[in-house]
C-alpha cells in the first residue's frame, strides 16, 4: 500500500451514504473518525474552502472539536496561475453539449407523455426531474467545488479522496490521482 503524506478531501466521502459508512455511522461521526485516523497516520488533510463550506451544509462544523477542525487545512487553488490543457476545455464543452441534447430529448419525452395524460402531472414531474438530473449531472463536473479540487490537485500534486464519479472521471482525464474508497479505508483504518 502506498503511503500518502497528504490528501485532498471531497464532500462526497462524508455525505454520500455509500461512502461515509466506511468511516462512521453518520456524516458527523464519519468526519471525526476520518480526521482522527489521519492524525494517527500523520497525514495532512487539505480541502478548498468551497468544499469545507459545502461539507458544512451537511455537518455542523461548529460542533467539531477545535483540534479536529483545525487539522483540516483549507487552501484556495491558484486559479489564475494553474495551466489547464486546452483539450480539457474542449472535452468539457463537448460533454456539456451532449448532455444538453440528452436533457432536451428527455424533456420532449415527458412533454409527449403529459399530452396523453398517462400519469398525474406531479408523478410525471418527479420522473422527469430524476431522469433529467441523472442525464445532466452524473459523471460530470457539476460544481465550482469540483473545479476547485481538480485545480488544487493539479497545483499540489496530491490525490483526491472522493466518491464522486464525475470527479474521478475528470481527474483521470487530467492525469490526476484519486483514491478509491476501499484503498483509502485500508490505508487509514486497517
Amino acid at each position: 500500500m502506498k503511503h500518502y503524506s497528504g490528501i485532498l478531501l471531497d464532500t462526497s466521502i462524508f455525505v454520500n451514504p455509500d461512502a461515509y459508512v466506511k468511516w462512521g455511522d453518520k456524516p458527523y461521526n464519519s468526519l471525526c473518525a476520518f480526521i482522527k485516523q489521519s492524525v494517527t497516520r500523520n497525514m495532512s488533510l487539505i480541502t478548498p474552502p468551497s468544499i469545507w463550506e459545502e461539507i458544512g451544509h451537511f455537518i455542523d462544523l461548529a460542533a467539531l472539536p477545535r483540534d479536529l477542525s483545525g487539522y483540516v487545512r483549507r487552501k484556495y487553488p491558484k486559479k489564475y496561475e494553474i495551466p489547464v490543457p486546452g483539450l480539457f476545455l474542449y472535452e468539457l464543452v463537448e460533454e456539456m453539449r451532449i448532455r444538453i441534447n440528452k436533457g432536451l430529448r428527455i424533456a420532449e419525452k415527458y412533454a409527449a407523455k403529459a399530452d396523453v395524460k398517462e400519469k398525474p402531472y406531479e408523478d410525471l414531474k418527479k420522473l422527469l426531474r430524476n431522469e433529467y438530473r441523472t442525464a445532466m449531472r452524473e459523471g460530470i463536473l457539476d460544481s465550482r467545488q469540483d473545479v476547485d479540487i481538480l485545480l488544487l490537485a493539479r497545483e499540489m500534486s496530491l490525490p483526491i479522496a472522493t466518491a464522486d464519479e464525475g470527479l474521478k472521471n475528470w481527474a483521470h482525464r487530467l492525469g490526476l490521482e484519486y483514491l478509491d474508497l476501499d484503498d483509502l479505508r485500508a490505508f487509514l483504518f486497517e
